[in-house]
């Protein structure tokens, strides 16, 4: 009864969790499944997001101004990757690589020390975890809710443009994107400021909703999006077939993977080996689809399989 309980209690705040981070994961769904890139500025990036939001907020801006300060701080990590990778030539995962490192520099520069806390009581912020309990609009679940769903419908309008189009169509052929008139270096640039502007927005939310900004509050982010991106796929790639509907599924997938978590730090997993358990969730999904394929495809799908390549 008392672990019973204890989860229930604690599930509010693993839902307001998972959907802050939900933004985060549609940011890395958008580079590693749109773009076809692997960029590990999110580490960095998330971090940048929730110190610039803090600092704007302690400095007596209005939060609405706060995002979108911490927004467009989002959108210069990458770009700044995505000028490094196509205008100097460096692989885009080395080029996330130098961002990130340079970026854990810029965060202690930004807030002026390792972390800077904000008080709930004394500054207006848009959400927190006090109030995760409370049946109201500035409650992080309903709130969050509100604003995913409104950057999942930007996203669903700006992919149906020609810009959006073409960027999907860089990630999906390069070759041929070039081969009919498409800028693939700018749209490269682009996706990779987008997908970070997403990320640092999920940082500022996640630093008001706990109260600080830590230097080092985006380490293993992309992992954590990684786990939102395959759990959603695998959970709901069979149900949700439009773009809109995948970016949901990317939300819902960082709210299962929270859910998860809690459920097993409530039984009585060491929090110690949190990034362990992260890691494994991570490739255990990721070798799912393999297996699936490999293992308990059916006998005819493999004959075919081995005729074709034969």
């Amino acid at each position: 009864m008392d672990f019973l309980t204890s989860l229930v209690n604690s599930m509010p705040g693993a839902v307001a969790q998972g959907l802050i981070w939900g933004i985060m994961a549609i940011g890395v769904y958008l580079t590693y499944r749109i773009l076809d890139v692997a960029d590990l500025t999110v580490d960095g990036s998330f971090g940048t997001g929730g110190a610039v939001c803090v600092m704007c907020l302690l400095s007596g801006m209005n939060v609405w101004a706060a995002l979108f300060v911490a927004l467009l701080a989002g959108l210069a990590t990458g770009l700044v990757t995505g000028l490094l990778h196509t205008f100097m030539g460096i692989p885009a995962i080395l080029a996330g690589i130098l961002t990130q490192l340079a970026l854990y520099s810029i965060n202690l520069k930004i807030m002026g020390k390792a972390n800077q806390s904000i008080n709930v009581d004394k500054y207006d912020l848009l959400i927190s975890l006090r109030w995760v309990k409370e049946f109201a609009l500035h409650n992080p679940i309903v709130m969050v809710i509100l604003v995913t769903a409104a950057l999942i419908g930007v996203l669903y309008w700006f992919f149906g443009t020609e810009l959006g189009c073409g960027i999907r169509a860089t990630g999906s052929n390069p070759a041929m994107s070039r081969a009919q008139g498409i800028n693939t270096s700018f749209n490269v640039v682009l996706g990779l400021a987008v997908s970070n502007g997403l990320v640092a927005l999920s940082g500022a939310l996640l630093s008001q909703y706990q109260g600080f900004a830590d230097v080092s509050m985006g380490r293993g982010a992309i992992v954590i999006g990684l786990a939102a991106v395959i759990i959603g796929e695998a959970v709901f790639g069979r149900i949700f077939q439009n773009f809109a509907l995948k970016l949901v599924s990317v939300s819902l997938g960082a709210i299962i993977y929270y859910i998860v978590i809690q459920l097993v730090l409530t039984l009585g997993f060491d929090a110690n080996l949190l990034k362990l358990l992260s890691a494994s969730v991570v490739a255990i999904f990721l070798a799912v689809p393999y297996w699936k394929s490999r293992y308990f495809a059916k006998p005819t799908a493999k004959k075919k399989e081995g005729a074709k390549n034969a």
